[in-house]
């Protein structure tokens, strides 16, 4: 039987990392009114919350909105993928063609609805179906869209002076003297070597991942794990002099000049301080040339200016590509500059957009997609003048691209994914606690960064409230949440790659040493019985099945028996106190939806209290500053009870059969999810 629909305008506003305890404190405290009217007209549970799939971790997490089937069933089992070759590396996972399970948009589109998948990480690039009512942007990676294929160039942070006597390039540096509000250790800082190239970035949002190859990173101890890293996202340095401008064509009286080095330090650009009718230095003017008689960008001390375009070349390709700009310090006399340059991003790039008239219509309507910033993490400054206002920027621009798309172009469906909050909480999440190895930092500050981007998403999700009025149906969801965390986690857990430190105290994985007795970065496989990799999982190193294995598969039963035993048995160093929640063989891990052949042989989480943000422990998991991995679940509009409360428990994988039911299309093949008809206006 075919249900009728309640309604045949639906939009989805996905906030990656949203968790709903937060969300709840910040609208009862009058802080986030447009999340307010939202649940005032719609739907939702006490809480806010909902079960999330397991791990708890981007990927799996949104395909399984998109499919309502548990990740065992849909195959995408977590941010990377197990390398079919090797026990202790990885391949790049956020392709649709991993996926097994039917996504929502195939059936919406089968049914005659123009409809739109906008940055969906996870399974939504490539396009799943030839049907042309069905359009997608990106989803290739989580950050903005377009990051991962159009990044042409680094975020810089120039720093100009008069004491400077010749300029200093130094590549993709992570922390270094005059980071802070005054360039201090002038010395030092230029005196630093060229930095390695820091793979980071293009690990987590460049194209190098999508080339297919393995993957191996080892995480051995807490200076390995993304806290650690991921906050300190690497950035160009560039220590330039600050002289009288000379030789310019066009320079007006009293402006000083700098020197600004581009595209890897290969191509200058110049740059004018001016001063003010009261003669204080306030403004930066930036040329390609000093014949140039008008800049390419004009900065105006104290805001964030965006929309300039200028050229940059990389590996001997030149692209004009969008950049963002902003003075942190330009003292009055003009003597002293501190200039932050975003990343470069390709504004041809549309390969990542179908159809890719898409992309032209989005930069004629609405303009082109303005870079984020990715650096800041334990540096507060950097956070509040630069991360925190490049993500607003970027969060109004996706907000004016889905209304245009709406209203000008009539699409019906709309699946959208925002990141802001995620991107926020791998930079600086784990700050809200003055933990030991952050304690210079003052978590006071951080909790307020946490509410202040909590402020910023309100901003946006209310952009989207003329819609009810209209006649759509909104549902505000999330993948998870992200908690602050209450210990320093255990080297156990981390997705990024090899968990080595507790499985080798435990005794099952055994690292290759120097001749000075020094660990490796590889597996002695004649002596590793089980390793860990990924959030989650636990792999023995079986016969027969692995290229090095060594457990008789006779064994493997009991060998999984014993980790798990052991895993229970395992606790922190510090605390005494248990670190594993719970371990259950993949058979069993079909009760949480995490079995079958892209799992491990063992499924296990991390206890609550030594939790790192998200995706090593369970949907349930709380932390510090009420902070909780739980995803927020609203919805409001046609077909949805108005300022309605459910006790039902209510699952990730029952968002896509409510959207069905909504619409009165099929229910996608595999999905394994129920309707959340207590919510429904209309009897189910």
């Amino acid at each position: 039987m075919k249900r009728q629909p309640s309604t045949q305008k639906l939009i989805v506003l996905g906030i990656d990392g949203m968790d709903p305890l937060t969300t709840k404190r910040l609208v009862d405290a009058g802080r986030l009114p447009h999340i307010k009217k939202f649940l005032e007209r719609g739907a939702a549970r006490e809480n806010l919350d909902m079960l999330g799939a397991h791990p708890t971790i981007t990927p799996p997490c949104w395909t399984t909105l998109a499919t309502g089937a548990y990740p065992g069933t849909h195959g995408i089992t977590c941010y990377w993928r197990q390398s079919p070759d090797s026990l202790d590396a990885v391949v790049y996972n956020m392709d649709s063609r991993n996926c097994k399970a039917e996504p929502v948009w195939n059936t919406t589109v089968e049914a005659g609805l123009k409809t739109l998948i906008w940055h969906w990480p996870g399974s939504s690039w490539p396009p799943t179906s030839k049907n042309q009512l069905l359009s997608v942007v990106d989803g290739t990676q989580p950050g903005s869209v377009n990051m991962g294929v159009a990044q042409m160039d680094w975020e810089k942070v120039i720093y100009a002076s008069s004491d400077i006597k010749n300029i200093k390039f130094i590549p993709h540096t992570q922390k270094a003297a005059g980071v802070g509000c005054n360039i201090t250790d002038m010395k030092e800082a230029l005196s630093i070597d060229d930095a390695e190239e820091d793979l980071m970035m293009e690990l987590w949002w460049g194209d190098e991942a999508r080339k297919g190859g393995e993957i191996r990173t080892y995480i051995k101890d807490l200076g390995d794990t993304e806290m650690m890293i991921g906050a300190k996202v690497a950035y160009d340095m560039i220590f330039s002099p600050i002289t009288p401008a000379s030789g310019w064509k066009a320079a007006p009286e009293g402006a000083l000049e700098f020197t600004i080095l581009v595209s890897a330090g290969k191509e200058t650009r110049y740059g004018l301080i001016t001063k003010n009718q009261d003669s204080i230095y306030d403004t930066v003017s930036l040329y390609r040339s000093k014949e140039d008689k008008e800049p390419f960008a004009l900065i105006p001390q104290g805001k964030m200016v965006t929309g300039s375009i200028d050229n940059t070349t990389k590996n001997n390709v030149t692209k004009p590509c969008h950049r963002s700009y902003k003075i942190l310090e330009l003292s009055p006399d003009g003597t002293t500059l501190r200039l932050w340059i975003s990343n470069a991003l390709d504004t041809t790039n549309n390969m990542l957009w179908h159809p890719a008239s898409l992309h032209e219509n989005i930069v004629e309507k609405v303009g082109h997609i303005p870079p984020v910033s990715l650096i800041g993490g334990e540096d507060f400054e950097l956070v509040e003048q630069i991360f925190e206002p490049s993500w607003d920027i970027y969060s109004q621009w996706q907000a004016d691209c889905l209304i245009h798309l709406l209203d000008e172009e009539n699409y019906d469906v709309v699946l959208s994914h925002l990141h802001n909050v995620d991107c926020a909480g791998h930079q600086i999440w784990h700050l809200g606690k003055t933990l030991e190895p952050w304690k210079h930092t003052n978590e006071k500050l951080y909790q307020g960064l946490i509410e202040r981007f909590y402020e910023q998403t309100d901003r946006y999700l209310g952009r989207f409230l003329p819609y009810l009025d209209k006649g759509y149906t909104v549902l505000i969801v999330s993948d998870h949440g992200l908690l602050v965390g209450e210990n320093v986690p255990p080297i156990l857990g981390e997705y990024a790659g090899l968990n080595t430190k507790v499985m080798e105290d435990l005794g099952y994985t055994v690292l290759k040493k120097d001749a000075d007795g020094n660990k490796l970065d590889e597996i002695d496989w004649e002596k590793t019985r089980a390793v860990q990799i990924r959030s989650n999982y636990i792999y023995v190193n079986l016969k027969g099945r692995d290229k090095h294995g060594i457990v008789d598969p006779a064994d493997k039963y009991n060998l999984e028996e014993q980790i798990i035993s052991d895993l229970y048995r395992y606790r922190d160093e510090a605390t005494g106190k248990r670190v594993v929640g719970i371990a259950l063989r993949n058979k069993d891990a079909v009760l949480l939806g995490t079995n079958g052949e892209e799992c491990g042989d063992i499924f296990f989480t991390i206890e609550e209290g030594f939790n790192r943000l998200h995706g090593d422990g369970l949907t349930t998991a709380q932390g510090y500053f009420n902070t909780s991995v739980s995803p927020v679940f609203i919805a409001a509009g046609a077909g949805i009870k108005h300022d309605f409360i459910t006790e039902r428990v209510i699952r990730q994988v029952d968002v896509t059969p409510t959207i069905s039911a909504l619409l009165g299309t099929r229910m996608p093949d595999q999905c394994e999810g129920a309707p959340i008809y207590q919510i429904l206006s209309d009897a189910f």
